[in-house]
Parts: structure tokens; sequence; C-alpha cells
């Protein structure tokens, strides 16, 4: 492990639950190894759950600033952020500024540290959805931009900035924090929690969670889904409900359906600490978050997402959660077809989790100590000629690595093809009859 010292100041931005649940693990071991650091909280939500008591509930120190700029539209939200975020990393100038996630706060965060010549480093960077109308996918993408260091949850993380051109040597791929909060958390909510309804041990428990607009706003794919929960009166289904999603049941006519089926439990949005125990004790979760469907497979609790794609396909192809849309049939049949077929369910419940072991905290801060060491952190302008940069693709036919071939030909490996798959260019791997993408100004 390496120490940073004292030497080196971190500047954590947070603006949502979330973040502040997947930076908390390394918040924890920032404090571990005695690094400075400040905590900039945007206060984009100001209820309950944004203040001081959740910071408590999860054993966290407070922020060092709460900036406060509550709600309203993006461009409203976003440009208080700049302007507040960038009046506190000027006052605090730290040598790096971490990030999490998709939310405006990242793109505030990322934008102002950027221009203040201040790496950036984008914990849950590379993630996909390839959907431009999601304004989460708009934040990744362009906080990806702004970003220096890039720690990555997988390889096909990894592989999408790779396509968009990020340089290889910035990516790190580390797992995902998710791991290390879900289980530094579950233990806080074992010891201080625990769930506020009684439950039929004789039924299985269906968790609901049911939020974004491009469901939520839309009354046919709105009540498709509601038919669909009214339909399922086998299971006992818990449905902590979203104010803007109360609002639109109610204004589509559909808030009361549910209230009368008596298998559906309509409830207030729950803690976090609360949810997970929720979570951990369900039989099924049905979602539309992206978050929730890395904590299901970190709690080994198969997944059905009510959306038609998702930015963690690697949660897919592990076999722990499967993408319906919003049609009523298909999410019956999925609900049914998992817990009517014992292989199945045992198969999703066990998973592989793609995330990682519960160590990517120690991984990132791991590389940034030894970048720091380096004297890797500080972003300067050029002072000598670069020429033209050149781009090529060639097959390789002798015996060497990346590294060799890289100091060998002064290029840069930016990825590597073995019959037709993109492999990541780690510096050992063996390049010998691989097609490669190469860079340079000498080629």
């Amino acid at each position: 492990m390496y120490d940073l010292g004292v030497k080196m100041k971190i500047a954590f931005i947070i603006g949502t639950r979330p973040e502040i649940i997947k930076m908390s693990p390394l918040i924890d071991e920032v404090q571990q190894r005695d690094i400075n650091y400040v905590l900039i909280h945007t206060g984009q939500h100001y209820d309950h759950e944004m203040s001081q008591q959740f910071f408590m509930e999860l054993e966290l120190e407070k922020p060092h600033y709460n900036i406060g700029v509550g709600s309203g539209a993006h461009g409203e939200q976003t440009s208080m952020m700049i302007s507040r975020i960038e009046d506190v990393i000027l006052k605090e100038q730290p040598d790096l500024v971490l990030v999490e996630g998709d939310t405006n706060a990242v793109l505030a965060g990322a934008l102002v540290a950027a221009k203040l010549h201040i790496p950036v480093g984008h914990v849950e960077a590379g993630l996909r959805s390839y959907d431009k109308t999601m304004p989460e996918e708009i934040n990744r993408m362009v906080a990806d931009v702004c970003t220096h260091l890039f720690f990555v949850p997988t390889l096909t993380a990894a592989t999408n900035l790779l396509f968009e051109g990020v340089n290889p040597k910035n990516i790190f791929v580390t797992g995902n924090t998710v791991v290390d909060a879900c289980q530094r958390n579950l233990k806080i909510a074992r010891k201080h929690s625990d769930l506020v309804m009684d439950v039929d041990p004789e039924r299985k428990v269906l968790t609901l969670t049911l939020h974004r607009a491009e469901n939520v706003d839309h009354p046919k794919k709105l009540g498709q889904i509601v038919n669909a929960l009214l339909e399922l009166e086998d299971l006992t289904i818990i449905f902590p409900v979203h104010p803007r999603t109360t609002k639109n049941l109610q204004e589509f006519g559909l808030y009361e359906k549910l209230q009368k089926a008596p298998h559906i439990n309509i409830i207030k949005p729950m803690g976090y600490l609360e949810f997970l125990l929720l979570l951990s004790r369900s039989q099924l979760v049905v979602t539309d978050s992206g978050g929730i469907q890395e904590e299901a497979i970190t709690l080994n609790v198969p997944c059905i997402t009510l959306r038609y794609n998702t930015e963690r396909p690697e949660t897919v192809e592990a076999g722990g959660n499967i993408l319906v849309g919003t049609s009523q049939e298909r999410i019956v049949g999925s609900v049914r077809n998992i817990l009517g077929d014992e292989d199945l369910y045992r198969s999703m419940k066990g998973a592989p989790n793609p995330y990682g072991d519960g160590t990517a905290s120690i991984k990132i801060l791991d590389i940034i100590s030894e970048i720091e060491s380096n004297d890797g952190l500080k972003i300067e302008p050029p002072d000598f000629i670069t020429g033209v940069t050149t781009t090529k693709l060639v097959r390789v036919d002798e015996n060497v690595n990346v590294s060799e071939f890289e100091e060998k030909y002064s290029a840069i490996v930016k990825m590597a093809f073995n019959d037709g798959e993109v492999v990541f260019p780690e510096s050992e791997l063996n390049l010998k009859d691989k097609m490669v993408l190469i860079s340079g100004t000498e080629l």
C-alpha cells in the first residue's frame, strides 16, 4: 500500500444519495491513509435524506461545504453548481478532484476542474447506454471528455473509452465501489436499522423501484407496469414510491388501483440503510434504476430491469439481470419464469459479480498514490513541438508485448484486436499475430 501522507489534497464532489453511498468507502480509505481531503456537497437535493442525518447514518463526517443549489432545470442547476464549485476549488486548491457516476454534480465538477487545469478522477467512468435522450448519458460522456484518470468498473467500460480515443495509459480497471459500499453499509444497516413492515414469511417478496422519466411520465408505459403488478397476486410487492411517481400515478388514475390491491404495499421512500436491508431480504427486484442493478447482483438478488437499454450491460451478460422494457406480458412472464424455475433462479442468484470483490477503493487510492509519487498529477501545457500525430492499424508479427512495442517504435498502442475481438492493451499483453491501432508522431 502506498502512503500519500498529507502533502496532497483530494476534493470529493457529491450531489445525490448514490454518489454519497459509492464514495463512502473511498472517503474511509482516504481517512485511514491520513490524506488531506475536502468534501463538497452540491445540495441539489434538500430533503431529509440529503441532510446531515444521512451522513451520520453512514458514519461519515458532514461535508466541509454544502453549496445548496437545490432543485431546478438542468441548465439552471448545472450553471449554479459550476459557479459555486469553482469558488470552493479556487479557495481550496486541491491536487485532484474526484467525481463519481453521471449526475449534474459530476458534469459541473469535472468541467470546473478541467478548466482550472486540475486533474479529474472519474470513478465509474466509461459507462454507456448509447441513449442520448437520457440526461445521465450526456453527463457521463461530457465528464469523461474532461477526465484525466478513468477508474472503470469493468473491461467493457474500458473498451467504451478506447473507442472514444482515450489513452489506455489513463484507464484503470478497478471494479466498482458499489461492492465496497454494499459490504460496508449493510453492516451498518444490520446494526442500526430494521424493516418497518411485517411480511408473511410464506410469501415471496418482490421489491419494486420506479422513477425514471421515460417510464413514469408516459401514461401508456406506466399503465402497462401497473397492470403487470396487479397480475402478480401470488407475491408480496413492496413499492417505496418516489414523489414524482406518486404524482403521475394519481394524475393518470392508476394510484387507487395499486392501493386497493392487497398484495401491493405502497410505502413512502425508504432510507438507504433500510432499503439495503429490504433488498437483501427480497427474492426478486424489479427496477428502472442503474444503481440498483449493481446492488442487486452484489447482494445476489435476481433483477428485472424496466428499461430497453442499460449502461450496466455486464449485469445482463453475467446472468443476474434481464431487460424487459415496459411490456406487461414480458414483465409478468419474466417474473413467473424466474421464480418458477428453480435452476434459473439459482443461476441468477449466483451470477458472478462483474464489479469486483470489494477492494475497488483500495485499488483507486493505490493508483492515485503511485501517479502522484511520479509527479503525474500536474497538468501543464507542452513546452516542446509535438509534431503531427498519425494513427495506423498494423499487424504485429514479432513476439513483443505492448511496453516493448511502444518503446521500440515510439508509438502508443491504442487498441489491440485478436480475431476481431477487442483486447485491452495492458503493458504485458503479447501482440504477436494481433492487429493493433497505434498512434505517434514518427510513424
